[in-house]
């Protein structure tokens, strides 16, 4: 019966709602004590053969069954409405905690103790499973709580007054209907953690099957997968039935103290009756109100079931939700640069946790202001790693970046990754029409720019052939367009945000090597006014830069343009050659 902290935390969104929901549900439940009152004044006049007042009390029991009908419909419109508050308040709390977690939060430790990484999935599950089962607790569960405990002692002090001798039956029977089943708190808490957690890996496996089913059918993979995914299911189902058992022993030990206690009840009142002690009117009272003081300790077994996944998701939101950014977002700067601003890397030194050795050692160089500085250098060289941090996903162990002449740190991460446009070789395009995939940048962009955005991107002509043009709706993840459409497009959305500072890490990797070099061409036209950091494996994307920063295993290997650093020799020479044997072999 002890309410979750994390629980009572959530009701706070929806005080007013749910106070009015506790109190429309105690009307609601005086109505039941005054129908009792009302049929044992009725039966009583039967029983003594006076049928004077009988129409009046039979017309006051419609009446108030009717505005039981009434009273309850409106208790469970508000009850509704308090729970949807919740559920509003809770996604759009955690969902802007995650943004400020960052992409790391997926790729670091669990949020419990000794876990795996955060899987995708099982948030999911928590932002959509967990939180609806929150709703069912705090909008049902938590009035009809407060019921329960004003109810039953209100009645018995009335019992007291009309059959003293009905509380030796009500009392150990309430004490048992509402004490009894926490005995098994802590069984049925520890079952209900496991079912959670299986339910939470059965939806990440199932969400990771369904992204992953081309890579899945390309291995040969799907039988084993299903195959996984059905023991998965085996080991829900075990779960929830050894919660079932646990919960089911709860409801029986309720049950039979209700139906004990109120046949006890029955008897005693029933053997006053016989002696004479109580006159009818009590006899009959006592018969009625004893059944009613049962009903919300059944009530509230009801709706403990109903909002029981709520407490079961409680420990994984409250871990989600107090989970810690991998950076900490201290600035008080604001990114907003004059102009293009200068980036400066001074000796960073990073290194992932689960790695033996530092990714990125003493790395010096400077990006400057309104220029193309290429990255570049063999897979694992540390260059998307140095993007990361620029971004402040991670903070270098040592050394700084500098930005403008300030540490990357003092700026607020709002401001810090407004003012950087980045498309990635993973990009994201969601199912919406083309014009909204790339408003996600600028959502105040004039159709004239998305096209503008576009032509740069190359991406304009495809578009313009489309039946729908940018009003075409994109399927999810934009399944609908090739690798290298997905590409463009999300570099259209990129300079469409017109940020003073553009990355592009392998930005067209899916695009045609021949078409790669124009397109980069363009965008470097294009990004006149910004700061640029290309990131690229194929060099042809990189020889126009300004300035080529040359790294290797994590470390700058050498700096220049690309003439000079060919004639120099070193790993950039190398990359060269083996781009060119790459060529002549796909050429012969």
């Amino acid at each position: 019966m002890i309410v979750h902290p994390e629980l009572r935390r959530a009701a706070r969104h929806a005080r007013r709602p749910l106070l009015a929901a506790t109190l429309l549900q105690g009307a609601v439940t005086l109505t039941h004590l005054a129908q009792a009152v009302l049929l044992a004044l009725a039966l009583a006049d039967v029983a003594r053969g006076d049928t004077d007042r009988l129409p009046m009390l039979i017309g006051a029991v419609l009446g108030v069954v009717a505005a039981r009908a009434g009273l309850g419909c409106r208790q469970r419109r508000t009850a509704v409405r308090a729970g949807a508050r919740v559920r509003v308040s809770l996604r759009d709390e955690l969902l802007a905690h995650l943004g400020r977690l960052g992409p790391a939060h997926l790729t670091s430790p669990s949020l419990r103790p000794g876990g795996p990484p955060s899987r995708a999935g099982a948030v999911r599950t928590t932002l959509v499973d967990g939180v609806e089962g929150v709703d069912a607790y705090v909008s049902r569960y938590l009035p009809q709580l407060l019921i329960t405990l004003s109810v039953p002692p209100l009645l018995l002090a009335a019992m007291a007054a009309i059959e003293p001798t009905a509380l030796v039956g009500l009392v150990p029977a309430l004490l048992l209907a509402l004490l009894g089943p926490r005995a098994w708190d802590r069984l049925l808490a520890k079952r209900g953690k496991e079912h959670w957690d299986t339910y939470e890996g059965l939806g990440a496996d199932y969400l990771e099957a369904l992204q992953g089913m081309p890579a899945l059918r390309a291995a040969g993979a799907v039988g084993r997968t299903r195959q996984r995914l059905e023991e998965r299911s085996a080991a829900l189902h075990r779960a929830t039935v050894a919660k079932l058992r646990v919960s089911l022993v709860d409801t029986g030990l309720t049950d039979l103290a209700i139906q004990g206690g109120t046949a006890a009840a029955a008897l005693l009142a029933c053997w006053s009756a016989v002696t004479g002690s109580t006159a009818a009117t009590g006899t009959y009272l006592v018969l009625l109100l004893a059944s009613e003081c049962f009903r919300p300790v059944r009530d509230l077994s009801r709706e403990w079931h109903a909002g029981y996944l709520g407490v079961s998701a409680a420990d994984g939101l409250v871990a989600l939700r107090t989970a810690e950014p991998a950076v900490p977002d201290t600035g008080t700067a604001q990114a907003h640069w004059p102009g293009p601003p200068h980036l400066r890397f001074e000796n960073v030194e990073f290194g992932y946790e689960a790695a033996g050795s530092p990714v990125l050692r003493g790395v010096t160089f400077t990006a400057e202001a309104g220029r193309t500085t290429a990255l570049v250098g063999p897979s694992g060289a540390g260059k998307s790693t140095l993007i990361a941090l620029l971004l402040r996903h991670r903070d270098p162990r040592q050394g700084r970046i500098l930005i403008d002449g300030r540490d990357a740190a003092e700026y607020t991460l709002e401001s810090l990754r407004q003012g950087i446009a980045v498309v990635s070789q993973e990009t994201h395009l969601f199912q919406a029409t083309i014009a909204d995939n790339l408003r996600l940048a600028r959502p105040t962009a004039t159709d004239d720019a998305l096209v503008r955005a576009a032509r740069t991107a190359g991406i304009h002509d495809e578009i313009a052939v489309l039946p729908d043009g940018y009003a075409t709706v994109l399927g999810e993840r934009g399944a609908t367009l090739s690798g290298g459409q997905r590409q463009r497009l999300a570099l259209a959305r990129a300079l469409l945000a017109d940020a003073p500072v553009l990355v592009l890490d392998e930005a067209t990797s899916s695009v045609d090597e021949r078409r790669e070099a124009d397109i980069v061409r363009e965008l470097l036209d294009a990004a006149g006014g910004r700061t640029v950091l290309v990131v690229a494996h194929r060099l042809a994307a990189v020889q126009h830069a300004d300035r080529i920063v040359v790294l290797d295993r994590g470390r700058v290997e050498a700096v220049g343009e690309h003439a000079a650093l060919v004639a120099a020799g070193g790993v950039y020479a190398e990359l060269v050659r083996a781009g060119r044997t790459h060529e002549g072999g796909l050429a012969a």
